[in-house]
């Protein structure tokens, strides 16, 4: 994280004036608004994950993983909960997909690819990659299964679509504080998860820089939902391109950044857990929480349809990182076959038509 200490605080000074002047007093300059924003968003992002980082080590454990859970894809949920207030249900399905796929093929594309490049093979714990691979399958079943009773039921009137939805939302929420028993308290040994630190409580930095950060966020996140429609369509994007790779990649930043840094320190157990985790978080903690705020922030409820190319796409992006895991190393040519993948996959979505 040494770059957000270098230029965390240059990108802020730099680009959340700029993403608020331009919206104040330009604000019919939409594509400059939603780049300044987007890009005000990204050292934002990493200053919640590094803060997270100091109070889980500080914490223990078992706090630091409720931590993480709760504010390690805070700006995905926040930029997902304003979407929703909009109305922009799609562009909040798009980011959820987007952020799976992202994780999988382009953050732990890029991990291994750097980190292979000095090493002939780096290598993993096959079992607790294993197990989260399995994970993230069983969180891919949950976004497909609603998918698929949507368009075998959509000529019957009275299918109870959304309360289905609103129920596997449930599964999927439950799983996850399940999943974190496991992965904290039972197995932890597993995943190197210790104690808290003997350092005592610390200094009170990380809290205020964790809640200044994410009231930031909050803000900003605000100036980019608003201009994403507008941007989008000057750009001859649809909605889908845009939540799927742009509004997925600016979420997902700060795992991106320590995914790759980690790799290149030949850390793969914590550069496969951030890639795997992270994909399997959204797909169980931020996905049933957003259907659960659509209810009370919404004009409508959320459901859980998404598109053929969209549930192609995660499925693809399972299997690619089950058969990358199943050996317990890698090396850089399979990077680059992750990254083809996600290439691909992001071309498809570009010409996708709307």
């Amino acid at each position: 994280m040494n770059f957000i200490r270098r230029y965390g605080l240059v990108l802020l000074l730099a680009f959340v004036p700029l993403a608020l002047g331009l919206k104040l007093l330009a604000p019919s300059y939409t594509i400059a608004i939603f780049v300044a924003s987007g890009l005000a968003i990204l050292p934002l992002a990493a200053y919640i994950g590094k803060s997270t980082e100091e109070l889980a080590e500080r914490l223990g454990a078992g706090i630091g993983g409720l931590l993480n859970a709760t504010f390690g894809n805070a700006a995905e949920l926040i930029i997902g909960a304003l979407a929703l207030r909009e109305g922009l249900t799609d562009l909040v399905k798009a980011s959820i997909t987007g952020s799976i796929i992202g994780n999988v093929l382009l953050v732990f594309g890029v991990a291994a690819l750097v980190g292979g490049l000095r090493r002939p093979t780096q290598r993993f714990n096959r079992t607790a990659a294993g197990l989260g691979t399995t994970m993230l399958l069983l969180s891919a079943i949950g976004l497909v299964v609603p998918a698929v009773f949507h368009r075998l039921v959509q000529n019957v009137p009275g299918a109870p679509e959304l309360k289905l939805d609103t129920e596997i939302a449930v599964v999927l929420f439950v799983t996850y504080g399940i999943s974190l028993l496991f992965t904290l308290r039972t197995h932890r040994q597993l995943y190197g998860n210790e104690g808290p630190s003997k350092s005592g409580n610390g200094s009170a930095r990380p809290y205020i820089v964790l809640a200044g950060a994410t009231i930031a966020v909050a803000v900003v996140s605000e100036i980019l939902v608003g201009s994403v429609t507008a941007a989008a369509r000057q750009l001859g994007m649809t909605k889908l391109f845009v939540g799927v790779v742009i509004v997925a990649f600016i979420g997902n930043a700060a795992e991106h950044y320590s995914a790759v840094v980690l790799a290149a320190e030949d850390k793969m157990d914590a550069a496969i857990s951030i890639a795997v985790g992270s994909s399997t978080q959204i797909a169980l903690f931020v996905a049933p929480l957003l259907v659960f705020l659509s209810y009370a922030i919404g004009p409508a409820p959320m459901d859980l349809l998404f598109t053929t190319f969209e549930l192609v796409a995660v499925g693809l992006s399972v299997l690619s990182i089950g058969f990358i895991a199943h050996d317990g190393e890698t090396n850089w040519m399979e990077g680059v076959q992750l990254l083809a993948v996600y290439v691909i996959l992001a071309l498809g979505f570009y010409f996708l038509p709307a």
